[in-house]
């Protein structure tokens, strides 16, 4: 069965969220969310919003849309602030309370983001919160950073796609992919990521990177075994993955399909 996700980006409209140097709250993660959301339907997640341009709505109003759309998760996106700018950095995840699916997904978006880079500062309970108490379905709020972070804002910059990529993909780890065909055998966790360069030094793979994504590629650094991979597109259907390939060595990129 492909579960529905529902996504909010905090904020918006009037309502900026928290600023810092000219930067909104509301701008950063309305990009985030409209990534993450390519990225889960690209795995056969169904995906709505409750906004997906510069809008306000009250948080009951996100909460009854999430609701009224019959999605199966709610999952909304902000940035975080403290008091006093440069003095606290990292991610976390809020719930109503530390339980279920909801739980288990905010850890697999939190070890996934804090591979990326960021500080793991946990899964936080707050039940007075109305998209986490109004909402009918399991909810999560995910802290990308500290926008009055420089360190975090420039990880939030530098690395936007692996960001997207990492909630993306501790979403589908906890529900799986909606994908089931032929090609992957109906294993709706398996993913298929399509791989452009291995390197040891972080460097070459950050220029592969940018060179990656100037000709518009969804690439994003992964590090296993001290090796820094550079990958384009993590899919659930192979077909889809072939594709990203094809792409790619039309570009003139050498690359193979891993999992």
């Amino acid at each position: 069965m492909a579960y529905t996700v529902i996504l909010d980006a905090g904020h918006g409209g009037e309502d900026f969220g928290a600023t810092y140097n000219g930067r909104k709250e509301k701008d950063d993660v309305l990009r985030l969310v409209k990534r993450v959301g390519e990225i889960l339907e690209e795995n056969c997640v169904n995906v709505e919003y409750t906004r997906t341009t510069d809008i306000y709505n009250t948080p009951f109003e996100k909460a009854q849309i999430g609701n009224n759309s019959g999605a199966d998760f709610f999952v909304s996106i902000h940035r975080n602030a403290y008091f006093t700018p440069n003095t606290t950095k990292g991610v976390e995840t809020l719930v109503f309370n530390d339980e279920g699916i909801k739980a288990r997904m905010a850890r697999n978006i939190n070890r996934r983001l804090a591979d990326v880079g960021f500080v793991n500062r946990g899964v936080v309970n707050r039940p007075n919160l109305v998209v986490l108490k109004r909402t009918k379905m399991p909810a999560i709020l995910i802290e990308a950073g500290f926008i009055d972070s420089d360190e975090d804002n420039a990880l939030f910059d530098e690395n936007f796609e692996e960001i997207a990529n990492a909630i993306a993909q501790g979403i589908i780890e906890t529900i799986g992919g909606g994908c089931n065909n032929n090609n992957n055998n109906g294993n709706t966790s398996k993913l298929y990521r399509v791989q452009v360069g291995a390197f040891r030094e972080r460097k070459n793979a950050d220029d592969l990177l940018m060179d990656l994504r100037r000709e518009g590629f969804p690439a994003f650094i992964i590090l296993e075994n001290g090796i820094y991979k550079v990958q384009a597109g993590a899919f659930a259907v192979l077909d889809n993955a072939v594709k990203m390939e094809e792409r790619l060595r039309n570009t003139g990129y050498d690359t193979f399909i891993t999992t």
